[in-house]
This record gives C-alpha cells, sequence and structure tokens, in this order.
C-alpha cells in the first residue's frame, strides 16, 4: 500500500475525506520552507565552545574521545585506542578516509568498505556533530557503508572541529544544503544500548557496544 492510499484510509477512518487542494498547497509550503524549531540557547555559541560542549556530552554518553592535531594523527590515534582496548591491529575502514597515512603504522591491518560483521573494529567519519546534546550524525552512502555503522562491536569516529554544530537545526541546514538526502541518517548519542530488561543498563544491545570519538582540530 502506497503512502497516499494508507493516508486516505486515516482520513476515511475519521470522516474527512479527501484532502482538497489548499490544504495539500499549505502541507508542501510547510515542508518546502523547513521552518526551523526552538533552539536552546546553549547551542549558540562560538566554534571553541561547541566544541568542549560537544565533548563533554557525548563523554556522558559512556562514549570515550580524544583530540588530535590533524586527520594525519588519525591512524595513530587508532593504534592507541586498538592497544587500550587489548585488541588485534586490524579495522575496516569507510572509504571516506582510505587516503589517511595508514601506512605509517606498519603494524596495523586494515581494509576498506562494507563489514558483513565479521570486523570488531570500525573506523568512519561523521556528516556533523551536535554541540548541544553530543550527537553524531552519521549518513549512509558510497563513502560511508552503513553496515560500518550498526555491526562492529567497536565504532571510532572521526570528527573534524567544522563540522561541530550548536544544535539538531543546524544539523539539518547543513544536510539539507549539501543536496539530495542520504537514503538513510542516523543520530548517535553514545554506544548502543538499552535499559528495557529489568531495567538492566546493557550495552550493544542493537550496535556497537563501544564507541570513541576521534576530533581533529585541523
Amino acid at each position: 500500500m502506497t503512502r497516499d492510499a494508507i493516508l486516505v484510509s486515516i482520513r476515511d477512518a475519521l470522516g474527512r475525506g479527501p484532502l482538497g487542494a489548499e490544504a495539500r498547497d499549505l502541507v508542501s509550503e510547510h515542508i518546502r520552507r523547513h521552518a526551523r524549531n526552538l533552539v536552546p540557547d546553549r547551542g549558540n555559541v562560538d566554534a571553541d565552545t561547541k566544541v568542549a560542549l560537544f565533548s563533554r556530552q557525548i563523554q556522558e554518553t559512556h562514549a570515550t574521545l580524544e583530540y588530535v592535531a590533524t586527520t594525519d594523527d588519525v591512524p595513530g590515534a587508532i593504534t592507541r585506542y586498538l592497544s587500550g582496548k587489548n585488541l588485534p591491529a586490524k579495522v575496516v575502514l569507510a572509504p571516506a578516509l582510505a587516503k589517511l597515512p595508514w601506512n605509517e603504522q606498519p603494524l596495523l591491518e586494515t581494509k576498506v568498505g562494507a563489514t558483513r560483521g565479521e570486523d570488531a573494529v570500525a573506523v568512519t567519519g561523521a556528516f556533523a556533530a551536535i554541540a548541544e546534546t553530543g550527537t553524531l550524525l552519521l549518513t549512509s552512502g558510497a563513502e560511508s557503508p552503513q553496515t560500518l555503522h550498526l555491526l562492529p562491536e567497536h565504532h571510532v569516529v572521526v570528527v573534524r572541529r567544522d563540522q561541530v554544530v550548536g544544535s539538531m537545526e543546524d544539523c539539518w541546514d547543513r544536510l539539507r544544503a549539501q543536496g539530495p538526502l542520504p537514503r538513510t541518517a542516523m543520530f548517535v548519542s553514545g554506544p548502543s544500548s538499552t535499559a528495557d530488561i529489568e531495567l538492566t543498563h546493557y550495552l550493544g544491545a542493537h550496535g556497537p557496544r563501544r564507541l570513541h570519538v576521534i576530533v581533529v582540530d585541523r
């Protein structure tokens, strides 16, 4: 059943009849304008404060975080993370990060592309990071396969400081401005978790058990 057919059925059940042309035009105009919602003041701050706020907020969700100076420092940060977690020196990379100097870490084994769940650690970028809530926006596409965001136990996300925005409204503005929307846009605040079973907090319920964020200064 199509979306239009579902909406017609709902209106019929409510006794409202067909949607008139004027109402359809109003709805279309509202969608086209993308009117911004209320934005909390704590997101309306300068760039340095946004980065600091994002860092505090995401670490409160059981994620870990490290700062590096440039993107060339990312491979070394990945090696440190793996060593600190006593993990094998092996990762799967999003294609967007394939050109970083991974060869400077000779003991680190890398492969590029999607995963079927056989990889323990995935390294991807993010489209944006929201300071207000400590949230990452991960989009799908050829440069960032969606399976990397969901299947590995450990997800390492590289975020440039110029990708940190104040609020979710700022994030949506940036996403719409880059052209057609991606097939999926996933908002992530910390590792996957649930407390549905006897109110016990459990990590890794429906996604990565660990989330590590690398913030790149330049």
